[in-house]
């Protein structure tokens, strides 16, 4: 009887503790340093985010809106990002205060301190010190709940500014009665068009005692700078309520939503907010005695599901990706996919914990793809941003369809899928013909070469399931790419400029061919092909060296900084996601032993119970999956392979609630219960063919004066090389395909085409194009270039080929808080009449046009004499990548041998500018210098 007793009450005790499992969250973690989380209080996947703003200046460490440095709130709205390197939302901001009212955010703004905040699952509460004005937040899915209690008597303000945070397109306000508003906000930032509309219901009457709007109608105000105050006289004491419902479809839908919350009784809808997280949070329970471990497990868990965001009225109704209302039928529409970071382990994550949401997710991208035109990359509020690379919704798609998860067309997601890989953007036309994307197609070509090529494995997988073998054969052999851009004599992923090795390289600098890293960040990205990529690098003991090397190299990057590379163990970065798998593969050459030591310091160092507790971006909860499922000790190196792979579990026990009601328990002795999931193995014959890698067609440098040295390369020595040349002056055919047997020389301007046939099987057809120079000119430029932006050195601005409006490949020479100046030598004194430099402006990356730009000629380079000034005439306000011609052309032939050329910078970015909260100075950006 005593034995029942006590198991009856282990039993209490376990259901206790899981019922209160929200208590160990602390919403804090992240909020400092660059974690960008927020604080504020949310439900699981909930519409609203309602939390404090302390940040309205664009800055990129206060995307979330709040950051634990600040020591003022401007007020608090209902729709904010975790974690994100970008900035957006902050929708529907009300801001409580006493007094005379002012729509001047410096005047409506509160000081507040840290020691009268709280924060916990679902509850956010701080002090307003101006006013002695104490707030506190809840909300359900769809509505934020506000209380508001005045210290002080007299007269309480709530002010409603449309005019915050990001760009307002278009506000609405109409008062519907004294105690209830219908608002719409149009508004522009990462996501460049988006709706929201509200309902905002107040629990006493409340008088307009301010207005700011452009209609002339009563109780009616719109317009781009809307603003209300909404006022009432109290006693010391006094609350105010406040329940805002947000919809994205409609006034109606707002209304339609409020209906969550029937009531005024703040402490019922924040208790019902702690439920849902209990709920959501049982479904992994850790036995763990130390409260800073539980905090940062269970926060971990948090974050991951505050996002992706329900996007859906209670009736279903969505704004599609064609900006148009259609209703969900049998799923639910989400919104917020942050794909890039969050097919990692995120959404692997889901597969095991919230397999009904996995298929939602996927059904709504197959509504995107039907609505908008292609699948999701990073989308937002129904907007597509394209931030990020490759197509990796098909990643989430394939890893659910391998592990069976049902609820979506696996038919109409591979087309989705296969219809994403084979447009004709963003790199993917060169990457289709060469077999890899070179520097001359498109920036972060190195990056986008090996996510296409992962993407493409989880392409054939789809196939394969679906039996569909041409499918699987085209896109297992595209999944090979990677194969391209690997130097075999370096050992390194390495980018490519006109058929060849860029040069120099330097696997540490961060430049514009990898998103967000360098070379040690991504050399070891071939998820798809582990094997294949351990044989590349020469077998077992050199891949474990290599990998080695990179965890004990020097913790310091080159080139540009980059504020996502945080977290430094040598060369991994575990602030960015590029690096997140690469402590496992030491398990795939026999060290598991090292995986586990890496693990197990990244999780002791790199994740903290405080502000400051994330090393980098949370990135929508990719960081936090990230220890969740490490502390489990299994991890998804490979998402679209049903396997996991394993290492030690940092705590004692986890246990792991399936929805259908099967348990898994991990301890460090092994897995016990439901196994069919983390145990499962890959089918064998998932291969294919290797394809023959391109040559490497290598000279000098891309143009040359007289005669130049040209070779084609490859790295087997079975291998049979074949090229023709073609002269781009007359476009004809200067020989035929032959036998590549020794070194070619060329006079003119010309293309070389090549390609390796290898026992019958032909590689990618790859060319290089060498230009003679149009003269003997030389430069000496007085100005120092920015290293990341040489453009192949000084004689890039007299080869004649001119640069694209995508900079980022590779072809302007930048300059950084200088003027620029160069004199160009014409070798002998020549009657010239025609002057020009070529110039670009990309505003948002702090390339501005000079101001101004002269021209001197002299004779014997000591005395110049002005010949004009050209002025810019393109607004630097413009978005558009611009290219301007700084030309001019004399009524008269001027003698001289020395032309210089000198471009005024644009100086101190102004306020208007995003670059101006970090004291920023613009860049010249020059490709070409022209004397005629």
């Amino acid at each position: 009887m005593k034995k029942a007793i006590s198991f009856i009450f282990l039993q209490l005790i376990i259901s206790v503790s899981a019922q209160n499992l929200y208590k160990n969250v602390n919403p804090f973690i992240g909020t400092d340093g660059h974690g960008h989380t927020y604080p504020g209080a949310t439900v699981p996947f909930g519409m609203v985010q309602l939390s404090p703003d302390t940040r309205i200046d664009g800055s990129w460490d206060g995307c979330s809106g709040y950051h634990y440095t600040d020591k003022t709130i401007y007020g608090f709205s209902h729709t904010h990002l975790n974690g994100t390197g970008c900035s957006d939302y902050g929708d529907i901001m009300l801001m409580p205060t006493m007094g005379e009212p002012s729509f001047d955010n410096k005047i409506y703004s509160s000081t507040f301190s840290h020691q009268n905040e709280k924060a916990s699952a679902g509850f956010y509460s701080v002090k307003l010190d101006k006013h002695n004005i104490d707030v506190r937040l809840t909300t359900s899915t769809r509505v934020g709940f506000h209380e508001y209690t005045f210290n002080n008597s007299g007269q309480a303000n709530v002010i409603l500014d449309l005019n915050h945070r990001d760009k307002l397109l278009y506000g609405d306000v109409k008062i519907i009665d004294n105690k209830t508003i219908e608002i719409l906000r149009r508004s522009e930032a990462w996501a460049k068009d988006q709706y929201v509309y509200a309902r905002i219901e107040f629990n006493v009457p409340m008088k307009i005692s301010k207005s700011k709007g452009d209609s002339k109608l009563e109780l009616f105000y719109r317009g781009s700078e809307v603003a209300i105050s909404f006022s009432k006289q109290v006693k010391k004491g006094e609350k105010i309520l406040v329940k805002v419902s947000l919809s994205p479809t409609s006034y109606e839908g707002a209304k339609l939503n409020s209906s969550e919350i029937k009531h005024w009784d703040f402490e019922k809808v924040k208790a019902a907010a702690e439920q849902l997280w209990d709920k959501e949070l049982s479904k992994i329970q850790i036995t763990e005695t130390n409260k800073d471990k539980l905090a940062i497990f269970y926060t971990a868990l948090y974050h991951t599901m505050v996002q992706p965001n329900i996007a859906q009225d209670i009736d279903g109704k969505y704004r599609g990706r064609d900006n148009k209302i259609h209703v969900a039928e049998g799923f639910d529409y989400y919104s917020v996919f942050s794909l890039w970071d969050t097919f990692r382990a995120a959404h692997p994550l889901y597969t095991l914990i919230d397999k009904k949401r996995t298929a939602d997710f996927i059904n709504t991208f197959l509504k995107q793809y039907e609505q908008g035109g292609r699948l999701p990359v990073w989308e937002l509020a129904s907007n597509e941003t394209d931030c990020m690379i490759g197509y990796h919704s098909v990643s989430v798609m394939a890893d659910a369809m391998a592990k069976g998860i049902t609820g979506f067309d696996y038919e109409k997601a591979f087309e989705a899928a296969k219809h994403s890989a084979m447009l004709d953007h963003l790199g993917l036309d060169a990457y289709k013909k060469q077999g890899f994307i070179s520097m001359d197609d498109e920036h972060e070509s190195v990056s986008k070469t090996l996510e296409y090529a992962y993407d493409d494995w989880c392409i054939a997988q789809m196939a394969l399931l679906l039996n569909k073998k041409e499918d699987f054969e085209y896109f297992m052999k595209r999944s090979q790419n990677w194969k391209n851009i690997f130097d075999w004599n370096t050992g390194f992923m390495r980018p490519k400029k006109n058929g060849g090795w860029d040069k120099p390289f330097d696997p540490r600098e961060i430049n514009n061919n990898f998103t967000e890293g360098n070379s040690w960040q991504y050399s070891f990205f071939v998820p798809q092909d582990i094997p294949g990529m351990i044989e590349a690098y020469g077998g077992n003991e050199k891949f474990e060296a290599k990998l080695d090397e990179m965890f004990n190299s020097e913790s310091k990057t080159t080139g540009r900084e980059q504020v996502d590379v945080t977290g430094l163990i040598g060369q991994y970065a575990h602030g960015n996601e590029p690096s997140h798998h690469m402590a496992y593969l030491y398990n795939y050459v026999g060290k598991p032993e090292k995986t586990t030591e890496k693990v197990r310091y990244i999780l002791n160092n790199f994740y903290k119970n405080s502000p400051d507790g994330l090393i980098g971006n949370e990135d929508c909860g990719q960081m936090s999956a990230w220890y969740v499922l490490s502390s489990m000790g299994i991890y998804a190196v490979t998402p679209g392979s049903v396997e996991w792979t394993k290492t030690t579990p940092y705590f004692d026990k986890a246990t792991i609630n399936f929805e259908n009601k099967e348990q898994l328990t991990i301890t460090k002795k092994g897995f016990k219960g439901y196994l069919k999931e983390v145990l499962a193995k890959s089918e064998s014959n998932n291969t294919a063919e290797n394809i023959i890698l391109v040559p490497v067609i290598q000279a000098e440098s891309k143009s040359f004066k007289d005669k130049l040295k040209v070779e084609i390369l490859s790295n087997n020595k079975s291998d049979e090389l074949y090229y023709h040349i073609f002269d781009k002056d007359t476009s004809l055919i200067l020989t035929p395909y032959k036998r590549y047997e020794k070194s070619i020389t060329i006079e003119k301007t010309s293309m070389i085409v090549a390609y390796v046939e290898n026992d019958g099987v032909k590689s990618n057809i790859v060319s290089a194009t060498f230009y003679k120079k149009p003269n003997n000119y030389s430069i000496n430029i007085k100005s120092k270039y920015n290293p990341q932006y040489h453009a192949g050195g000084n004689d890039g601005l007299l080869d004649g080929i001119n640069g694209t409006t995508n900079w980022r490949k590779g072809d302007w020479q930048g300059y950084q808080s200088q003027d620029f100046e160069a004199i160009v030598d014409l070798q002998s004194e020549k009657k010239v009449s025609n002057f020009s430099a070529t110039f670009l402006q990309d505003q948002r990356s702090w390339i501005m046009m000079p101001t101004k730009v002269e021209y001197y000629s002299s004779s014997d380079n000591i005395n110049f004499t002005l010949i004009t000034t050209v002025a810019n005439d393109v607004d630097p306000k413009k978005d558009e990548n611009t290219i301007k011609d700084f030309n001019f052309t004399s009524s008269k032939p001027i003698n001289a041998r020395y032309i210089k050329v000198k471009a005024y910078n644009f100086g101190k970015l102004p306020e208007w500018h995003l670059g101006f909260p970090y004291n920023g100075d613009a860049f010249i950006f020059i490709d070409e210098i022209t004397i005629n």
